[in-house]
């Protein structure tokens, strides 16, 4: 059961990967201008939109059909364009309700921004880690709760009720896929935080090669 619930975490963290691999690659240093609401919605539909959505949630399907971990749509593998269609759902309600509908409530800005090099391995990892319940407020001033992301992926487990198969909609399946989903976005933050050190050490070693 542990590792189900593992592979239920990484698949999670894929999903938000999607949200946020492109806009996490900036720089080290937070924006200067302040989030808009029109700001809010078009980085929600950048980010729904973007391909990883699309690759996220064809992984997500499949670690589910692999486990047989909710939704649980069935062990046959005609059931897996329906976790694919509700992986995507998934995604697209995280998106808007913690970026766009609470992110404008509450006046945070989600946006990852990375450490980057000029810190230590274990401070990025925890600091990554810890972004999905702390974030910025607009206009740089300071950090907050991270509302948004915390209530942003319970509302989001809620509503996967609407669309889940029966079994899959119990108050305990509804709990779990809110902590893995919260759980999830940290991991996810990982790779934005890290994919520019990766990147440029692959270069490095190709580069020398003969």
């Amino acid at each position: 059961m542990q590792v189900k619930r593992l592979w239920i975490v990484v698949a999670l963290a894929g999903s938000v990967l999607a949200q946020d691999s492109e806009s996490g690659q900036g720089a080290a240093t937070a924006p200067t201008s302040a989030e808009s609401v029109e700001d809010k919605w078009d980085y929600f539909i950048h980010e729904t939109a973007a391909p990883f959505t699309l690759g996220a949630g064809a992984f997500n399907a499949a670690v589910s059909q692999a486990t047989h971990s909710a939704p649980l749509y069935g062990r046959d593998w005609n059931a897996y364009p329906e976790r694919f269609g509700a992986s995507i759902g998934d995604i697209a309600s995280q998106n808007f309700f913690g970026d766009f509908v609470l992110a404008s409530a509450f006046h945070e800005d989600t946006r990852y921004v990375r450490e980057g090099p000029s810190h230590g391995l274990w401070p990025r990892i925890g600091y990554a880690l810890s972004r999905a319940v702390v974030t910025r407020k607009d206009d740089n001033d300071g950090e907050t709760f991270n509302w948004a992301n915390v209530l942003g992926t319970g509302m989001s487990a809620g509503l996967s009720n609407a669309y889940y198969p029966p079994a899959s909609r119990t108050l305990h399946e509804t709990m779990i896929n809110w902590g893995t989903s919260l759980a999830g976005s940290g991991l996810a933050n990982l790779a934005p935080e890290f994919w520019q050190d990766f990147h440029g050490w692959l270069k490095r070693r190709f580069r020398k090669q003969p």
